[in-house]
């Protein structure tokens, strides 16, 4: 039988002792644990360990805690930094077997939720037998590559601010002929539902509008005001409904540029025009806050009404508020956000002098990107906000008002 010897550092009672001692005089205080030695470990941040474990955001934050070491900046004991985590890899599909249209309404050449939807919808239909997804749109197909899309048809950037419906329409005839592709998706959106209609028009094919579920062989939607559910085998053309599909998280495509014959651009003259069609001015404030893209919102720390009104003319905002400030009239009730009055699934959400009680962020929940102004470091909105601002509003409101009139007049 073995013997194995253990070699133990002798304990110096003394030195633990003056280790432990804080106080000298007439009677010595000592420590109950000695004094820890100092280590080269940095600062963990909360916020960085928070944004590297964050896999999703809309519509509802996710979070993997085992990322969390990764990309927080932290450095072991022994020294070396901890590895960073894997970047997401490509998915390539080099030869489809079948390719799935998604028509963008993109507007103004800003990819919506609407649009990372359809892509979603179309990444399904995609991903069941080895197909691939061509995302049709202006702007560049590059921001797309991590939602779902693995080819890219560019239109003209024109087209993203005017209304071309009929010039869209004849686009998607066109790469209906020549790409044939298995079906193509369209926003069930003013919009995209009209170029749908004019596609099914003009092909003389069925339109399934309003697609919330999607199977192998088959579509639902919602009817009678959500009391029935109404299933339709696939067709070649369908529209998809808002928030019926949530968009793609943690994947990154080719988005190839698929540069499409002359007859793609060239061919607005399949379809007749529509003489005469451009949009209206809306007033901001005329529309709901459940249907704004964009909210301008007060709080108790805003007293200068003035201005803030004036920055949501210069800004094309809808105004609102929390509760404190519809309690007091200074909006009206209908203006309220939060979980007792509106909840807002803006893509923007700018909040002055909003100090973020509970029931005012289950309110801004499906906001997209939220920027906060606020005298308050440690105020809850100025940690759910994206971009932060510590200053007082009455102070920030009007030196954003000249700098909008200075750029407008420039």
């Amino acid at each position: 039988m073995s013997q194995h010897t253990t070699i133990r550092r002798r304990v110096d009672p003394r030195a633990e002792r003056a280790a432990r001692t804080v106080l000298n005089g007439p009677r010595l205080r000592l420590l109950h644990q000695p004094v820890a030695t100092a280590t080269n470990e940095r600062r963990r941040d909360p916020r960085a360990i928070r944004d590297a474990a964050l896999v999703q955001r809309l519509p509802r934050p996710r979070y993997d805690w085992a990322r969390d070491a990764a990309s927080a900046g932290t450095v072991a004991a022994t020294g070396h930094a901890v590895a960073a985590a894997p970047s997401i890899p490509l998915q390539v599909i080099a030869e489809p077997a079948y390719l799935i249209l998604a028509m963008l309404d993109r507007p103004g050449g800003e990819v919506s939720e609407h649009d990372r939807q359809v892509i979603a919808a179309a990444r399904l239909l995609a991903d069941a037998g080895g197909g691939a997804v061509v995302t049709v749109s202006t702007g560049r197909g590059d921001v797309l590559a991590e939602a779902g899309s693995d080819r890219h048809v560019a239109l003209p950037d024109g087209w993203a601010h005017d209304y071309v419906p009929e010039r869209r329409a004849a686009a998607a005839s066109a790469l209906m002929m020549e790409l044939s592709p298995r079906h193509i998706l369209f926003p069930d959106s003013p919009d995209g539902g009209d170029v749908a209609r004019r596609v099914a028009a003009a092909a003389g094919e069925r339109l399934f509008t309003g697609v919330q579920s999607l199977g192998p062989d088959r579509a639902t939607r919602q009817s009678a005001g959500g009391s029935l559910e109404t299933g339709h085998r696939l067709t070649r053309l369908m529209t998809v409904a808002a928030d019926a599909f949530a968009p793609l998280d943690g994947v990154r495509h080719e988005a190839r540029p698929l540069d499409p014959d002359a007859p793609v651009i060239a061919g607005e003259e399949i379809l007749p025009r529509l003489g005469g069609a451009r949009r209206l001015a809306v007033d901001p404030d005329a529309l709901s806050l459940s249907e704004t893209d964009f909210i301008l919102s007060a709080g108790n720390g805003v007293t200068d009404w003035q201005s803030f009104a004036e920055l949501g003319e210069a800004l094309g905002a809808t105004r609102a508020g929390s509760r404190v400030v519809c309690d007091a009239g200074h909006l009206p009730r209908e203006r309220q956000v939060g979980a007792s009055g509106t909840v807002v699934s803006a893509r923007s959400y700018v909040a002055f002098g909003i100090a973020g009680a509970p029931q005012h962020l289950q309110g801004i929940a499906g906001v997209r990107h939220v920027i906060a102004i606020n005298t308050d470091l440690h105020a809850e909105m100025i940690k759910r906000a994206d971009l932060s601002i510590v200053a007082d509003a009455q102070a920030v409101m009007p030196a954003l008002i000249r700098l909008i009139r200075e750029r407008r007049h420039g």
